[in-house]
């Protein structure tokens, strides 16, 4: 089970609040805070597209730029003895360094 939400490029994590019977929710992946609630599942998702299109506009009211979300792009740094065995890897597999690093992230995160 997934507790994410997607609308318009943008993820929101949620939690339930046992105590208060609520479900919250956060953006994640921009620096802004914005975050939404709601007793239902379906009052969860409006609130989330309703935070979403009040963030947007927002924005656009303060003349600037809403954050973007992530671009699905990260630089990571490991040992050059990490990088050699992964590359090493990889083309044992026939794939670039690249790909192979992205299907080991996405696996792990499964």
């Amino acid at each position: 089970m997934t507790n994410q939400l997607t609308y318009k490029g943008y993820t929101a994590i949620i939690t339930f609040d046992a105590d208060d019977r609520l479900f919250f929710g956060r953006l994640v992946g921009i620096e802004d805070i914005v975050t939404f609630h709601g007793e239902t599942v379906d009052e969860l998702v409006q609130a989330f597209e309703a935070a979403v299109d009040g963030y947007l506009e927002m924005s656009t009211n303060l003349g600037r730029q809403p954050q973007k979300p992530f671009s699905g792009r990260i630089t990571v740094r490991i040992p050059p003895s990490a990088q050699a065995k992964a590359a090493a890897r990889a083309a044992e597999e026939g794939k670039s360094l690249a790909r192979w690093a992205q299907e080991q992230l996405v696996r792990a995160l499964e």
